[in-house]
Formats: structure tokens, C-alpha cells, sequence
């Protein structure tokens, strides 16, 4: 439940279309419902601008379809990272409206219409094809927080040209999420060409010395452009988030 459903239900029991009793009910698994293997935040929304999202990875097929179940009852949009394409199987059978995309592994079923809350674009920049699973993911987190999206793929260092020749997307963003393996340093790169927020995220893509991404989160780290903010390895979906928070349109 987020503020616009809450306004609704109010104003439905200001007005007597719904009961005071019927109104309760509606708010009884508020702020939480215990369901035994999870308790779910219901009151996310309320709180945080965006529902909760659930984390596939090391959850059962079981598990993540009775969470998801108890999700999309309140009519929520849902979202799952980190699953499996077949674990994925299963919640398609039962919400067949959902979408499963295997490059991100994430599952979203979207349950309300796109409603867009951003100031403007948020654009996803990735490096190369290899980082395009982090990248998609935080495209379709991006996308599931009512933000605009763009997204430019393989524009990274070893031919910048293919970035340059995108300058009007960059002008056009509100907010930049930059996603990159190897030695990190597109967001570098990126960061001094805008004005605005860029959010780096390392990806573990690289060889030997890369340390499975340890090395692209020291280079993003000691950046030399202002305004670059760096979040954990893989993390797309934590780029995406902060990203929402940064391009939301204030409250009225």
C-alpha cells in the first residue's frame, strides 16, 4: 500500500463508500504481515516511496511463490531479483501478466499502470555486453520505481567514441547510473562530462587482476570527477534505488 491508496481508502470512508470496519480490514496486515517463512513489509511503501522487493537468491521456488503470492493480493506491483529461470517457471504459471527477464534474472509483475514520479530521465550507461546482467537489472528496478528510462550498452573506454556520440542522452538525464567491469573507469569518464549525479557500479566482469570486481570498485572509489557515487559490486539494483530517490518528484 502505498500514499495514493491510502488517500483512497480514507476519503472512501470519509465519504461512506466504504465501512469503518471494511476500512480496517483493509489496513489489518499493516505495517507487516507474518506469514510464517517471511514477514512482509506492507508498509514500505508508505515509508520508502517504493514497495518491497524480494531477493530471490538462496530462497526456494516455494518460498519465493507463497511471498509473491501474498504481495500481489494487496494489488502491489512486485518485484523479484536474483531468480533462476526455473524458479521463475513457476511464478509465470501462476501470475501469467508477469515478466521474467533472464539476462537480469528478475521477475516483475506490475500490477498498477507506469505512473511516471521522476523529475526526469535516469539513463543506465554500461561499459560493455558482458555487464549487461547488472545493468538490466537495474533498468527494470528503475522502471518498476516509476522512473523514465534510457540505456545506452557497450560504450565503454577501449572505444569512446561510441559514448560521445551520445551526448544529447547525456545532457537529457537527471541522473546517470554507469555500469562497468575491468579497471572501472567509464564513470570516470562520464563524470566529467555531466552535471548531475553519476552512480558507479562495479561489476565482478574481468580477468585475473580484476579480483572479481574489487578491482573496478577501487578505481570507482578514487575516481578524479566530483559527483561520482559508488555502490557495492553487482549491485544494480542498489544503483537503481538510490537513483529513485535522487530523481523523485517531491511531495505535494
Amino acid at each position: 500500500m502505498d500514499s495514493n491508496d491510502l488517500k483512497h481508502l480514507l476519503t472512501a470512508v470519509q465519504v461512506g463508500d466504504l465501512s469503518i470496519d471494511e476500512g480496517l480490514e483493509r489496513l489489518r496486515t499493516l505495517p507487516f504481515e507474518d506469514i510464517g517463512i517471511a514477514m512482509i513489509d506492507h508498509h514500505r511503501a508508505l515509508r520508502q516511496g517504493v514497495p518491497e522487493v524480494v531477493l530471490g537468491e538462496s530462497k526456494s521456488a516455494e518460498q519465493i511463490a507463497t511471498i509473491v503470492q501474498h504481495m500481489a493480493a494487496h494489488g502491489d506491483n512486485v518485484l523479484v531479483t536474483r531468480i533462476s529461470s526455473e524458479k521463475a517457471a513457476s511464478l509465470s504459471n501462476n501470475h501469467p501478466k508477469g515478466e521474467y527477464n533472464p539476462t537480469a534474472k528478475a521477475f516483475s509483475l506490475q500490477q498498477k499502470p507506469f505512473e511516471d514520479l521522476g523529475r526526469g530521465k535516469v539513463l543506465i550507461i554500461c561499459a560493455g555486453t558482458s555487464d549487461l546482467p547488472v545493468a538490466k537489472e537495474a533498468a527494470i528496478t528503475a522502471r518498476m520505481f516509476n522512473n523514465q528510462v534510457t540505456e545506452l550498452v557497450d560504450v565503454g573506454v577501449a572505444g569512446i567514441h561510441r559514448l560521445l556520440a551520445h551526448t544529447g542522452a547525456l545532457r537529457e538525464a537527471t541522473v546517470i547510473i554507469v555500469v562497468a567491469g575491468m579497471e572501472g573507469a567509464l564513470p570516470s569518464v562520464v563524470g566529467g562530462l555531466v552535471d548531475v549525479p553519476v552512480i558507479a557500479v562495479p561489476t565482478s566482469v574481468g580477468y585475473g587482476a580484476s579480483f572479481n570486481g574489487i578491482a573496478a570498485l577501487l578505481g570507482m572509489l578514487n575516481s578524479c570527477a566530483g559527483g561520482v557515487t559508488v555502490v557495492n559490486i553487482d549491485n544494480g539494483f542498489g544503483a537503481a534505488f538510490a537513483a529513485t530517490r535522487i530523481n523523485r518528484k517531491k511531495s505535494p
